[in-house]
């Protein structure tokens, strides 16, 4: 009986990890620009002398929905939704590039361009967005450019001080996604700006997950875990009953 239960005990595995995903999900639901993920796994066989019948799921790497999320209007200057495709390019906590949907900005007071949760946006560059830190009239063209009135300069004075880096994947087989929910290349290269990345001011995209779809499976998948549970409790239950049968003289 120990097949079935390797394969139930593999099931239960996938199930556990299927609902920790949606759980995410559903927890990000409002979360600006965010992209759900999926569980993704495969079937292996046990490649060992003593088991050779055996088989069991393996997990795969992550997959995730990039459609786009529903836009809604803020009329914040600082804020932006990108139009289709494409990525705003950032430093992640360790300082190195990645890349995110999540279009919420600030200014700190040391000029710095941020995210509201506290990324460093980068220019087309690849230097971090610095700015007068008072800042007035500020506006974000469609291509990512940032203008705005310096402090003491007359209201009819307007200038421009630098591009937002936006970016695109060649091939979203390229990318993933971290812990972090930030996307980065595999291969750990920064992408180059693509100039056909395009932005809508005062704007942001809402998350993509849809709560519903998210409940409903995390039901069924909770079903699945405990019909596995229950596999590995019945082949329990018949190895004790098969020792029974044996110990009989």
């Amino acid at each position: 009986m120990d097949n079935l239960l390797w394969i139930a005990m593999s099931g239960a595995k996938e199930n556990f990890h299927s609902l920790a995903v949606r759980s995410n999900n559903l927890a990000n639901a409002s979360t600006t620009g965010f992209k759900a993920d999926f569980e993704n796994s495969r079937a292996m066989s046990v490649f060992a002398d003593a088991y050779p019948t055996r088989a069991f799921a393996m997990t795969e790497r992550p997959g995730y929905n990039m459609d786009g999320g529903a836009i809604e209007t803020t009329d914040r200057p600082l804020d932006v939704a990108l139009n289709g495709d494409g990525f705003i390019a950032v430093n992640d906590k360790e300082g190195n590039e990645a890349y995110t949907r999540f279009g919420s900005f600030e200014i700190d007071v040391n000029g710095n361009l941020r995210t509201t949760n506290g990324l460093q946006v980068l220019s087309d560059s690849g230097d971090p967005m610095v700015l007068p830190a008072m800042l007035s009239d500020i506006q974000i063209s469609n291509d990512g450019t940032i203008s705005g009135r310096p402090q003491g300069a007359d209201s009819n004075v307007i200038e421009e001080f630098g591009r937002i880096k936006l970016v695109k994947p060649d091939d979203y087989k390229n990318i993933e996604k971290g812990y972090d929910g930030l996307f980065r290349n595999i291969d750990g290269t920064a992408m180059t700006e693509d100039q056909s990345v395009q932005v809508r001011s005062g704007m942001l995209e809402s998350s993509n997950v849809n709560p519903v779809e998210e409940l409903t499976s995390l039901i069924r998948i909770q079903r699945q875990y405990e019909t596995q549970v229950k596999m590995m409790e019945s082949a329990s239950q018949m190895d004790e009953r098969q020792n029974t049968l044996l110990s009989y003289d």
